[in-house]
């Protein structure tokens, strides 16, 4: 079963349960009511009965003196509900021919007291209780509760006149009053179920409709349309759920893209040392050139090259699976730059660069693994010398505070051909060259700076590329200073 009908289901089936107890929970409220508002109605009406009755008492106490017996009780209720609707039903007393100046013996006690005929449910019922509330006249039926009024003279209680409750209604204006409140509480039962059926069907529709969307839209990511997306103009969960549907669409286009230029860059990297490397071994074979130590090492160089080249995919893809490793421990900048000027003294000097030092951060230390720093800065440092075409490299060290935050600022310019504008942002993704303005002579494998970018986002630091005041290009780098 889809979604949609168990939601729908499950709203009606509550929201109508919910209104069929109500209804009749309150159709049994008010038919008890009504029930007690006549038996009490009733027991008011009687109330001037038992006045007559401690009034003739007064004078002449003895009940079978007053009443005589169960006929003349009921004839006396009768005449008291006369003006009333409530009358008592003499069916079902007996109709013995009353024999003038005959005293009726009562019945034995043990039989007289209860009468264990069941009665008619709405039919009211009327004894003379003394005042022990043991019957003298009319039917006490045992299975019945009854209201018993109290008949006092000068205080004291002589009798009770107890009247039957009823259990149902047979006529009157209270059983067509109760009938029509019944007829419109199942009208408005009809009203409210006919309501909960359209709004549970339209609130279904509503949660749902959103919610087929965004799996229609998934089964179209799983296809791989990343172009999917969605517009769901709401301020709920769903809507948050489609805006971040979206960003995964485009995420994943943009990864898509990437992926295939990544796979096209790294075919061509791999294409263009390989081709030249077979093609110099295959000329070899050949003797279209001599295997002197000339050509081999023009192929030795392809080889290394080549080398060099699965050598940097292989750290990336360490970094980005985070089999980078870092020996985290206080380095003192200014013993590590010192250090990396004398390194490449020789290396500038034999590519005529001049190279200008300036260490402005003197007894500073940064929380550093000293052979990844080491290896950041030779791979800027070798970037510029093999592909800026500069005269000029200048490397300076300074503090600077960012936002509270203490950094160690590598500042590395060339005075080279530099890069445009627009290029300068992507300088730091995979295989992104500018061929327009990076020699591709010596064969740069164009993941040095991505790999220079892992190793600062290593050390919690940043790196970004600007255009130099040299001219050139300028490699910024911060590192966080340790707190002393």
């Amino acid at each position: 079963m889809k979604i949609h009908n168990k939601l729908f289901l499950i709203l009606f089936s509550f929201t109508f349960s919910i209104i069929a107890g109500l209804v009749v929970l309150i159709q049994y409220s008010i038919g008890q009511g009504v029930i007690d508002f006549v038996n009490a109605k009733e027991v008011k009406a009687l109330e001037p009965l038992a006045v007559q009755l401690a009034n003739k008492y007064a004078h002449t106490p003895s009940w079978d003196k007053i009443i005589g017996n169960d006929q003349r009780f009921l004839r006396l209720v009768e005449s008291q509900l006369q003006s009333s609707q409530f009358l008592p039903s003499l069916r079902d007393m007996p109709q013995r021919p009353e024999i003038r100046g005959e005293r009726r013996p009562r019945p034995p006690q043990h039989l007289a007291q209860r009468d264990r005929r069941p009665p008619p449910e709405h039919a009211a019922h009327y004894a003379l209780l003394d005042e022990n509330q043991q019957r003298i006249f009319g039917k006490l039926f045992e299975d019945l509760k009854y209201i018993k009024t109290p008949i006092e003279l000068e205080g004291k209680t002589i009798a009770y006149l107890a009247v039957s409750k009823r259990k149902s209604l047979a006529d009157g204006y209270e059983l067509d009053f109760l009938k029509q409140q019944t007829n419109y509480l199942w009208l408005i039962a009809l009203t409210a179920g006919l309501l909960t059926l359209m709004l549970s069907f339209l609130l279904a529709r509503h949660l749902v409709g959103p919610v087929k969307q965004i799996a229609s839209g998934m089964h179209k990511l799983t296809k791989g349309q990343y172009s999917t997306k969605l517009l769901l103009d709401r301020k709920d969960e769903l809507g948050q759920l489609s805006e971040d549907f979206n960003t995964l669409a485009f995420t994943l286009a943009k990864d898509e893209q990437v992926r295939k230029r990544w796979l096209a860059n790294i075919s061509h990297e791999l294409r263009t040392p390989m081709s030249i490397l077979l093609g110099e071994l295959e000329a070899m074979l050949l003797g279209i050139r001599e295997p002197n130590n000339k050509n081999i090492s023009s192929a030795n160089d392809e080889a290394l090259h080549l080398k060099r080249l699965i050598d940097d995919l292989h750290m990336l893809n360490s970094a980005e699976l985070g089999g980078m490793h870092y020996t985290m421990q206080p380095t003192d900048v200014g013993y590590l730059l010192n250090s990396i000027e004398q390194k490449y003294h020789v290396i500038f000097k034999q590519h005529a660069i001049n190279f200008y030092f300036l260490n402005s951060a003197n007894n500073t230390t940064v929380n550093a693994d000293k052979t990844r720093i080491l290896q950041l800065l030779d791979n800027i440092l070798m970037n510029a010398v093999h592909y800026a075409q500069c005269s000029t490299i200048s490397l300076s060290a300074n503090n600077v505070n960012i936002k509270g935050q203490a950094y160690l600022e590598l500042i590395i310019e060339d005075n080279g051909i530099g890069v445009e504008q627009t290029h300068l942002s992507h300088l730091f993704e995979y295989l992104y060259r500018v061929d327009s303005s990076r020699n591709r002579q010596e064969g740069g494998s164009g993941l040095g700076l991505s790999i220079c970018q892992h190793i600062v986002k290593g050390h919690n630091g940043e790196i970004a590329a600007e255009k130099a005041s040299l001219g050139g290009l300028a490699i910024i780098i911060r590192l966080p200073l340790v707190k002393v």
